[in-house]
């Protein structure tokens, strides 16, 4: 890796940036549209979002502003957690494309795999949504379909219906928080791993290690981060609400962090804490 625009390949042979702009927590108004607009002129081609959000319709507004051709970005969304079952996930979808003023998706993921409005059925609620989304990219409405905070037995329950298998499993991958058992599942059959909260939600910064890392290399805490992402094979999806942020964060790719030093990094167990518990969340 070497740019912004490289990318990695999906099983299914799709080609996604290696880095995405994530929006997670940003409201829906002109400080999404800002955001996004900042993360685009500093040369982010991948956006994330999700119908959980918020925030659907900013996004779309800024892809429009950007002026940035459609086929040179990548959009991604997820289904809510209320939606899930085969007809509710069709209906998502389509709100998400009115709100995001799209005809396609890039990726559409499922966003939690135990929701509490589906905990005693949820192995069928995934189930009739994948059946959708496998119709939906089937039909050439997205161009990849993955999953989200997905653990290795959600897999196997969805694997016993599904046909086509999940492209991507986006999960918390940060320094402290490594989800190793995850991990290896999903490298054992061949799922992109994008790293939701790469910075820990901000409190990689207060970690002395971290800073010592920063101090030693040149860089600031958050490239030490999203370098390390990058080099352990995940997606990073950073977020920036201004432009020196979104930009700060792209310069990555002109240095490499000693073998050594990734080590220091993934014995951080447990510095940011830790992932929600996917069958546990009260929403």
């Amino acid at each position: 890796m070497n740019a912004l625009t490289d990318t990695y390949t999906l099983s299914n042979g799709v080609a996604i940036p290696c880095i995405g702009f994530g929006t997670w927590q940003m409201p829906n108004g002109e400080i999404t549209v800002s955001s996004v607009l900042n993360a685009i002129a500093a040369g982010y081609r991948h956006i994330d979002t999700a119908q959980g959000y918020g925030n659907e319709e900013s996004v779309g507004i800024a892809v429009k502003r950007s002026g940035v051709d459609r086929s040179e970005l990548f959009i991604t969304t997820k289904l809510i957690n209320g939606e899930h079952g085969y007809d509710r996930t069709l209906a998502a979808f389509e709100q998400s494309l009115r709100r995001l003023d799209l005809d396609y998706l890039d990726l559409f993921l499922i966003h939690w795999p135990n929701p509490v409005a589906f905990r005693d059925r949820w192995q069928e609620a995934n189930a009739g949504s994948w059946k959708a989304f496998e119709e939906l990219y089937r039909a050439g409405r997205i161009r990849a379909i993955g999953v989200s905070n997905f653990r290795p037995h959600h897999f196997d329950a969805l694997m016993e219906t599904a046909v086509i298998p999940p492209m991507v499993d986006q999960i918390r991958l940060c320094p402290g928080d490594t989800q190793d058992e995850v991990v290896r599942y999903c490298r054992a059959n061949h799922i992109q791993l994008e790293a939701y909260s790469p910075l820990g939600v901000g409190n990689i910064f207060k970690v002395p290690q971290m800073q010592q890392l920063a101090e030693k290399y040149g860089r600031s805490i958050a490239q030490i981060s999203i370098r390390w992402s990058l080099q352990n094979g995940f997606l990073p999806l950073p977020k920036a609400i201004s432009l020196a942020h979104a930009v700060e964060n792209t310069k990555v790719f002109d240095f490499e962090l000693e073998e050594a030093d990734m080590q220091i990094i993934a014995d951080l167990k447990g510095c940011v804490g830790y992932a929600a518990d996917p069958d546990t969340i009260a929403w």
